[in-house]
């Protein structure tokens, strides 16, 4: 592929909900300008762009793919665009997030059968909160009960002022053969191969466009205002005047233009290509947020300036090892170029830098600023991380990463797993950084987060199959505790005596409860030497110890006052492990004499939903033994809704809330306070406990 110029070159993702034919659609485009020899099919698993096996079987994009074509407009430039295809699944948001951060333009996808769904309004007010320009390609105009006027009336109703139809369908559905182009006005028919021609304006639509074009026109030139000033005055702007007008439009963020086709007859692909090219921001245009200590600087695009490379994927592959996607936001990058993470201070030299499509590899020797390759064997950078010259620390700012919805345990199969699982862990969380891995001591589970049960579940598939590492599921254990639920005294006691060295120490301490969350108190209040200086730290060891081993119950013991106020020791037989253990047994004795209670955590969850959802929201928390806290009304017109929750009850909440709101609600949990479990649900939590060893 010819190296392009930066104001050549167009980064454009494709974004959307699942199933509206994004994919299909990038694989079109490619095979419209001939990047490949046909286009490829989801369905049969011929997509270029679908490149990994769980993607293939599902049928369904899990990851985000580069495929750049080359595209001569119809002002005769030759330009290069980098395609972004998206999942349109929310459990592979993550990907979407690392494109659109990178993209200069976000095409989105919305069928014109099922029109504007979840996951499209989400991504618009993402994208809108980036300032990242937009366009809308309705597709699916080929199908049954395709209806482009009823989707047009919904984006307009949903995303307000700046929709601007540049296209109306000639025909629909089954008798889809063309597209009118507004601005021209000019009817455009297509043949079999996706290539058209002019034809007469059909007397059908003449009237609609002919009222269209005017009010296009006048939305166009009312953000210029001399061409409004010579619009008013009778002289209205030639198609190319109006076009250039609506780009800058288009990079303002003040106009969305709507185009329309079918991915699978070709109808309006080429036109497609052609405003991708002619109306849609290049590399040149926009700039990039970095920060630069504690301040921010915006970097332009130049191919002259000091190198600057963001990385916003990573691909572990077990043959080759790591593949770093990366845009160059700035200067000329060349192989065997030498640059510095910002992020760890690593020095990485790129070794060998190639241009993907799919998971075609084509090699090159430089990659100029706004464009985007990828690099091998980057062994200290992951997703995210900024290469910058050696003395530049800056980092770009990044999208910001998403809270995980879901979580497992995993355990591993084999003791061989076991051997592999870190770093197996390790290398998937660098390849997918909206995964995240703990080490939950206090439960004893290492616990693997993601955005749903799908997304989990593809991570276990690729982690067998990348890694060779084979992990079973079990359900999250929840991390209850129990405390005193009054005072009592107790003695410990350890008495061994009969025959050479012996053991003896006596403890005598009293217990009371601490306010929630104070944890532990220890004060030493024995007079007389009854208890020797040298033995009262074994005796706070005793009692801290069992504390983390379990209560009565076997949780971990919290929010204790603990008073040691006599005991006995002997000269020769008593030592730091007989007042220990002593401790230890009198700590036992007395929190059975005060009483115990479990505590269980208590999440503040904070859900976003429509208006129509509000109740069945509502209603659910009250059955998952939630208290509403309040709620309230967005600048999007929904209903924040605010509970405290126990912990125990939202383990799935993920997959219950999208159930619930047909994927249109959003949550929110963070730890807010330990609260007493009811009694009646105290040995089901015990049985959750893990099994000693």
């Amino acid at each position: 592929m010819t190296t392009f110029p930066t104001e050549r070159i167009h980064n454009v993702v494709l974004v959307g909900h699942a199933g509206v034919g994004k994919t299909t659609l990038a694989e079109a485009l490619l095979a419209r300008a001939g990047a490949v020899p046909r286009a490829g099919k989801v369905d049969d698993g011929t997509s270029l762009l679908d490149t990994e096996p769980e993607s293939v079987k599902a049928h369904i994009s899990m990851s985000l793919a580069v495929a750049p074509f080359e595209w001569t407009a119809t002002d005769g430039n030759t330009y290069k665009v980098n395609l972004l295809d998206t999942p349109g699944s929310i459990d592979f948001a993550g990907e979407v997030d690392a494109a659109m951060g990178v993209a200069d333009l976000a095409v989105f996808v919305v069928s014109a059968v099922e029109g504007i769904e979840p996951q499209t309004e989400l991504l618009w007010r993402k994208a809108a909160a980036m300032r990242l320009p937009r366009m809308v390609f309705v597709s699916k105009e080929d199908k049954d009960r395709a209806d482009f006027h009823a989707v047009l009336a919904q984006l307009q109703a949903t995303f307000g002022s700046g929709i601007a139809a540049l296209e109306l369908p000639l025909g629909e559905a089954g008798t889809l053969h063309g597209v009118v182009d507004v601005l021209s006005e000019e009817a455009l028919d297509y043949d079999a191969s996706g290539a058209h021609h002019t034809e007469p304006m059909p007397a059908d639509v003449a009237d609609e466009e002919h009222s269209l074009h005017d009010a296009l026109v006048e939305e166009i030139v009312s953000g210029d205002d001399e061409q409004l000033e010579r619009y008013l005055s009778g002289d209205t702007p030639s198609v190319a005047e109006l076009e250039r007008t609506l780009a800058h439009e288009v990079l303002d963020c003040t106009e969305f233009p709507v185009l329309l086709g079918s991915a699978a007859t070709g109808v309006g692909i080429d036109r497609l290509a052609d405003l991708l090219c002619e109306l849609s921001p290049t590399a040149a245009d926009r700039t990039t947020t970095v920060l630069a200590g504690e301040s921010t600087v915006e970097v332009q695009a130049d191919p002259a300036g000091q190198p600057l490379v963001h990385v916003f994927k990573t691909i572990a592959d077990p043959y080759i090892g790591q593949l770093s996607v990366f845009k160059v936001l700035s200067g000329t990058v060349k192989a065997d170029d030498k640059l510095v993470n910002s992020s760890t201070g690593a020095e990485e030299r790129l070794h060998g830098l190639f241009l993907l499509r799919g998971k075609e590899q084509t090699p090159v020797t430089e990659v100029v600023a706004g464009d985007i390759a990828a690099v091998a064997k980057l062994t200290n950078t992951h997703t995210g991380d900024t290469l910058a010259p050696k003395g530049t620390p800056v980092r770009v700012a990044g999208v910001e990463r998403r809270a995980p919805q879901y979580g497992v345990a995993i355990v591993p199969r084999t003791q061989a797993d076991d051997d592999k699982l870190g770093n197996a862990l390790t290398r998937i969380q660098a390849e997918d950084p909206s995964l995240y891995v703990d080490r939950v001591e206090e439960t004893r589970q290492t616990v693997l987060r993601g955005l749903g049960d799908t997304h989990i579940q593809v991570t276990i598939d690729r982690i067998a199959r990348k890694f060779g590492v084979n992990v079973d599921l079990a359900p999250l254990r929840v991390a209850y505790r129990e405390t005193v639920a009054g005072k009592a005294e107790a003695e410990g006691k350890v008495k061994k005596q009969s025959g050479g060295h012996g053991q003896f120490a006596v403890v005598n301490l009293r217990v009371d409860a601490l306010p929630r969350g104070e944890g532990f108190a220890f004060k030493d209040a024995t007079v007389g030497g009854s208890i020797p200086r040298n033995y009262i730290p074994a005796v706070h060891t005793g009692v801290e110890e069992t504390m983390a081993k379990g209560g009565v119950h076997g949780f971990p013991v919290v929010d204790v006052a603990v008073e040691v106020f006599d005991g006995k020791y002997h000269s020769v037989d008593s030592s730091e492990m007989a007042f220990k253990t002593a401790a230890a047994q009198g700590f036992k004795d007395a929190m059975e004499a005060a009483g115990v209670v479990v505590l269980e955590p208590v999440s503040l969850l904070t859900v976003t939903v429509p208006s129509a959802y509000q109740g069945d929201v509502m209603s659910d928390v009250n059955t998952r033994r939630g208290r509403v806290q309040g709620s309230s009304t967005n600048e999007h017109g929904e209903q924040v809704i605010e509970a405290l929750v126990p912990a125990a009850e939202i383990t799935r909440y993920a997959i219950d809330l999208r159930s619930m709101t047909g994927g249109r609600g959003q949550f929110a949990a963070q730890h807010h306070h330990y609260d007493v479990l009811p009694a009646h649900l105290v040995e089901k939590a015990k049985q959750t406990l893990p099994k000693q060893h």
